[in-house]
């Protein structure tokens, strides 16, 4: 059994495919599927098997892969020390961001870097994926910035790393003029019967449109699907219809053509997470990156309180 089979099986069951592998590892697929048949030969219970057109961790290559992460981090940290790669403070460190927050977080993280002497050099990437994608994004960067309700289920923390930047409140977007704008809180009955703007399918919108009306018992009129929050503050300004907007990252806290209130019933609210393989935050460079974020994302709650 060899470091870089169990690598290749923990990245199938992080990412679902042969293909997706290939990708992540820059490798062919058939040099995928050569090193788990390599794997497999070492064991008599089967460690993958088809799932359609698909090949899949059975329970046993699941336990294999969950057991191979502090293999794989203990190599990790034995090539980092060989390089005195843990004691860096620079270096690049690759962070993913949902679009969101990435608006108002891209910019104060790079000046907040700057103040400091031998700072890592940071390179973003917007990543807008749904809630149960977000794991996999940590194949490909040192840090995954991600959101979920708080409601839903909790990350996977098997093989991976997860601290909490925030636990932000949704609230309802009205325009200034709305008659309901007076109301220093809302309930699901308030707004159900409302025009709305909200997100596809997935996303943190749609679902807290769907609890307003479950709790009302009707359904609510949809009348736009819109993901960007920036494009949901400027519907909600014209007047048009009513949507959802995080307190604190939608840049609109000060929007005199806007108000947010909150619906105190449904206690809805996102955690701002970062995700990180265990082996990534060995390196001093991603500590720094994350501390940073930390700073930043009080700096951000404190200005929108």
């Amino acid at each position: 059994m060899e470091v870089h089979q169990l690598k290749v099986l923990r990245e199938l069951g992080a990412l679902g495919s042969v293909t997706a592998v290939a990708e992540a590892l820059n490798v062919s697929p058939s040099a995928v599927s050569q090193h788990l048949a390599t794997l497999q030969r070492g064991f008599a219970t089967p460690l993958t098997r088809k799932q359609g057109r698909t090949l899949v961790l059975t329970d046993a290559g699941r336990v294999l892969a969950d057991a191979g992460v502090s293999v794989l981090d203990a190599m990790a940290a034995a090539h980092n020390a060989v390089r005195d790669f843990e004691r860096a403070t620079d270096g690049i460190v690759t962070v993913s961001c949902f679009v969101s927050v990435g608006q108002v977080l891209f910019g104060t993280l790079l000046t907040e870097l700057r103040r400091q002497a031998n700072a890592p050099e940071v390179r973003f990437v917007d990543e807008d994926v749904a809630q149960e994608d977000f794991p996999a994004l940590t194949a490909r960067y040192d840090l995954v910035l991600a959101h979920r309700l708080r409601h839903s289920p909790p990350w996977p923390s098997t093989s991976l790393t997860v601290m909490t930047l925030a636990h932000e409140p949704l609230d309802i977007a009205l325009p200034a003029e709305h008659r309901l704008a007076k109301k220093s809180s809302l309930t699901p009955e308030d707004v159900v019967g409302e025009r709305w703007v909200t997100s596809r399918g997935g996303f943190s919108p749609h679902d807290v449109t769907s609890a307003v009306a479950a709790l009302a018992g009707r359904p609510a009129e949809v009348v736009h699907l819109i993901n960007d929050y920036g494009g949901v503050a400027e519907v909600v300004a014209a007047g048009d219809a009513i949507g959802v907007l995080p307190r604190y990252t939608s840049g609109r806290a000060n929007d005199p053509r806007i108000v947010l209130r909150p619906l105190p019933g449904l206690r809805i609210s996102r955690s701002i997470d970062i995700l990180a393989r265990p082996e990534s935050l060995r390196r001093r460079s991603v500590q720094e990156v994350v501390a940073a974020l930390e700073r930043v994302m009080t700096g951000l709650m404190s200005d929108g309180a």
